[in-house]
């Protein structure tokens, strides 16, 4: 886990406000620190009243978001009210499973605003640090140029002339031709590996191990759990109608029209 601000040890924490009562007044709602899990979301969401019924008798079904505590510099204006907290809890994740360098250059790539427009972008960037270098003890143009010429020897000089060099202007080509930027974390230049889509913004490509809303995910059918449904539903259709249609019940089951049993009009 890296070091996040202040020396707490979650990257963010989103106010989960229950919107039926919001909207009759009164605030409900509690902070959840991400990353979380589908048991402690269940646990909030009946703490807040989302199941619940109201005076009428209809079920408080929506929530949204109306605060966020981010301790993720640049974060907190990318986050808005109705975020997946799905989407929530695999950025957090992703985040909580970086080492110090990984996140550092996360929170450089952030600084210049590169692939950081939307959540979505930002969990793909978690996939794509290898696209960023960052040099912490470069933070000018003077920097970057003695650090080239000195240390990676990008250009030949005797060292009787050195004192003559502008490393500034040098420095300055430099970041211009590759693309750096400085930040509060140092220089970060694109190293040229393409960035990559891991995540497409689809529930479905969020995986399994980051999703918080599970509780509410409606229990799906395989066919062949349907199938034995469907027969059910037709053995039962065909004993309820042997028993109340007397020319149903004569009628050989090999001419009826279909395998599924079919009400027939008892006029002649």
């Amino acid at each position: 886990m890296p070091h996040y601000e202040y020396d707490k040890d979650y990257p963010f924490a989103a106010f989960i406000t229950n919107l039926g009562k919001y909207n009759e007044g009164d605030l409900v709602g509690e902070w959840v620190k991400f990353p979380t899990t589908p048991e402690e979301m269940q646990k909030v969401f009946e703490r807040i009243g989302i199941g619940q019924k109201d005076d009428f008798g209809q079920p408080y079904e929506e929530w949204f978001i109306t605060d966020y505590d981010c301790y993720v510099d640049g974060l907190y204006d990318k986050l808005g009210e109705y975020e997946s907290l799905d989407e929530l809890n695999y950025l957090a994740s992703k985040l909580d499973e970086m080492s110090q360098g990984e996140y550092e250059q996360f929170q450089a790539a952030m600084e210049i605003g590169d692939h950081s427009g939307s959540l979505q972008e930002i969990i793909n960037l978690t996939e794509n640090l290898d696209c960023y270098d960052i040099y912490p003890d470069i933070h000018d143009h003077d920097d970057l140029g003695r650090y080239y010429i000195e240390e990676l020897d990008a250009m030949q000089v005797p060292e009787h002339l050195r004192n003559y060099i502008d490393y500034e202007a040098y420095g300055r080509d430099v970041a211009l031709e590759e693309g750096g930027e400085f930040t509060d974390l140092g220089y970060v230049r694109d190293t040229g590996s393409s960035f990559h889509e891991y995540y497409d913004g689809e529930h479905g490509s969020i995986p399994e191990e980051y999703r918080v809303m599970t509780f509410q995910d409606a229990e799906e059918l395989t066919e062949e759990e349907k199938s034995e449904w469907a027969m059910d539903i037709a053995y039962d259709m065909d004993e309820f109608f042997r028993q109340h249609d007397p020319q149903y019940a004569a009628e050989p089951p090999s001419t009826r029209r279909s395998t599924r049993p079919r009400r027939r009009s008892t006029k002649t």
